[in-house]
């Protein structure tokens, strides 16, 4: 990512933090997120380790500085400073791949003040737009029920960058592939695809074009049935294929395609033709604007589909496409400690966690998350039996006992450099289908999930309480009256 990806406000926040001499105060920032994407209960945290690279090699080049130069905006003595500057800071952050909730700081940011403030905007792209497509890959997979989810996006991908991580995402959640070669090129994805209607109508007849496309792929034909008549023509010349062209070759139909019509409906009439014609072992493949809630409907329906071909919903999440990631400031130095920060908002949701935190998870004896808790940084770790109060439901409580509590952020980066052993594709692929493993059925429903309550330790929450109290008091202006009133009958 290019190192010029800042928001332009933050660059003139730096020339105030310069001048100011403020810009070498150790910070902490808290990346995280408020609301599920799509009512979810949870979002699978993706783009890490983009971050840590993109940070490892933050810098201003010489077209930079020149660039910014000729704004007329900064002072020399600041863009002498930017030209040298490079990240030297930490982060603490969860691996990708991790289930997460809202408010949890994913990742913190803790570095000189003009460090942390210039990477917001970069660390915020990378960061939402991966867990946005990873966690919408994810339900889609889910709602396939062990069919395969083909990645078909890369055309509806809002640019080339999108479609090429879009499909790298899809696969990590759970997709079997991907129709976009430059994936398969610089990550590995397995390929996948069979021919456009454009295929079919090269040719003198529907007949022709199987027949060629067989004899050019007799190891895997897949047809495109509905170019003309899915029923009538598509399917009974597919299966005409397979009898005079593959199976005197010792092959037989991989499969078909269905690109439109009641799916449903039209999957249930070309299985019971392909089976009557011997050619059980053909797959069904359907494609058409599907979404994780049009499939949960064609399965329910029992749609004899074997794998899904996705698109624009999932490569765009056309049905929530703004992930809502946010980067704000937790804790700053004041003589030589980090003094705890807070974001006072009209909006009650948008009043953030203070100090440098640790997020500990509690599982259960069956390896199924209970909750989080936000901790102080290095707070001891919790002790059964433990009561947890509801943040917005005081009255609200529970015992929780036997139960493994565990860090779930990890320092990636110290002193500018990575030194978090970074995951292979694979293995992030492999780390999302345990972390699901730890959600209870009722968290991964697709409609009305049930959601997780995210608990502050005691000691963070009287810190916050502290912050809130003293923010109440600051409200009062110095010659403001404070007025009270005695709301008993006078007559009693």
């Amino acid at each position: 990512m290019n190192n010029l990806v800042i928001d332009f406000y933050e660059l003139t926040m730096g020339q105030g933090y310069f001048n100011n001499k403020t810009h070498e105060k150790t910070t902490c920032f808290d990346l995280f997120f408020r609301k599920c994407p799509d009512n979810a209960s949870f979002v699978i945290a993706n783009g890490v380790q983009k971050c840590l690279e993109f940070l490892q090699d933050f810098h201003f080049s010489e077209e930079d500085i020149s660039y910014l130069k000729s704004l007329n905006t900064f002072s020399d003595e600041y863009l002498e400073y930017l030209k040298n500057l490079k990240f030297t800071g930490e982060v603490y952050a969860v691996p990708d791949g991790t289930v997460v909730f809202p408010n949890e700081p994913v990742i913190t940011v803790k570095a000189p003040l003009l460090q942390a403030q210039l990477v917001e905007t970069a660390l915020l792209v990378m960061f939402n737009r991966s867990s946005l497509i990873t966690s919408k890959a994810s339900r889609i997979v889910r709602a396939a029920q062990g069919r395969g989810v083909m990645e078909f996006g890369t055309r509806r991908a809002q640019g080339s960058e999108a479609a090429n991580e879009g499909a790298v995402d899809a696969y990590i959640a759970g997709a079997i592939g991907t129709a976009c070669t430059l994936s398969g090129k610089e990550y590995g994805i397995p390929l996948l695809g069979t021919m456009a209607h454009s295929f079919v109508q090269s040719f003198d007849s529907e007949y022709e074009a199987f027949k060629a496309y067989a004899l050019s792929f007799p190891n895997n034909a897949t047809l495109l049935v509905d170019t003309y008549d899915t029923l009538k023509s598509g399917v009974p010349n597919a299966i005409r294929v397979a009898k005079e062209v593959l199976e005197p070759m010792g092959k037989t139909l991989a499969g078909i395609r269905i690109d439109s019509g009641d799916l449903a409906y039209l999957t249930k009439k070309a299985r019971q033709m392909l089976d009557e014609a011997g050619l059980d072992s053909a797959k069904i493949c359907v494609s058409n604007s599907l979404d994780e809630n049009v499939i949960t409907d064609l399965i329910g329906q029992g749609a004899p589909i074997d794998t899904f071909g996705v698109g624009e919903n999932l490569i765009t999440a056309k049905s929530n496409p703004v992930f809502g990631g946010v980067y704000k400031l937790c804790a700053i130095e004041k003589n030589n400690e980090l003094v705890p920060k807070i974001k006072i908002s009209d909006n009650i949701e948008k009043v953030t966690n203070p100090s440098f935190k640790d997020i500990v998870r509690l599982y259960d004896e069956n390896g199924k998350i209970i909750t989080d808790i936000l901790t102080l940084f290095g707070e001891p770790m919790p002790k059964s039996p433990l009561k947890l109060k509801a943040p917005d439901a005081v009255w609200k409580y529970k015992i929780v006992n036997n139960f493994t509590p565990y860090k779930i952020r990890k320092k990636m980066m110290e002193n500018g450099k990575i030194i978090y052993k970074m995951k292979t594709i694979e293995e992030k692929r492999a780390y999302v289908q345990s972390q699901l493993d730890t959600l209870w059925e009722e968290n991964k429903r697709l409609l009305n999930p049930q959601t997780f309550i995210l608990n502050l330790s005691p000691a963070l929450q009287d810190v916050k309480d502290r912050l809130l109290e003293e923010y109440s008091k600051k409200k009062i202006y110095p010659n403001e009256k404070i007025e009270t009133f005695d709301l008993t009958d006078e007559k009693d």
